[in-house]
């Protein structure tokens, strides 16, 4: 059974599907975070890396989880890259962000065949 390719890059809609952020929130990201520059396709979209998702995940543990503002989480990333963790630490973050999405959906199924309504 062959599994599929890696995927290298993203569009805007798949990093708002995988990250559970509007576009225009994303947008704002970027004008707030230098490290937050995805490069565009020749249409003018915006093309995200992996690399990039991971940052964002990062961002967005840090200003809805830890409640950190704008300025803090930068400052605390800024740290991060200082003690060279930024890439293990923006990885986790992404990992912490794809267990709850699987918890969600085993819940949501676990309420399917216990035949319940599931929640969204």
């Amino acid at each position: 059974m062959a599994s599929e390719p890696i995927r290298e890059f993203f569009s805007m809609g798949d990093v708002c599907n995988l990250t559970d952020l509007k576009p225009h929130v994303l947008r704002y990201w970027e004008s707030q975070f230098r490290f937050l520059h995805p490069a565009k396709n020749r249409s003018g979209n915006r093309v995200y890396q992996r690399r990039e998702i991971e940052l964002i995940m990062l961002v967005r543990q840090l200003l809805y989880t830890e409640k950190y503002t704008i300025d803090g989480a930068r400052q605390k990333i800024d740290e991060y890259k200082k003690n060279g963790e930024l890439r293990s630490v923006a990885r986790a973050a992404l990992d912490m962000q794809t267990v709850e999405s699987l918890e969600a959906e085993l819940k949501s199924i676990a309420a399917i065949l216990d035949g319940e309504e599931p929640n969204e």
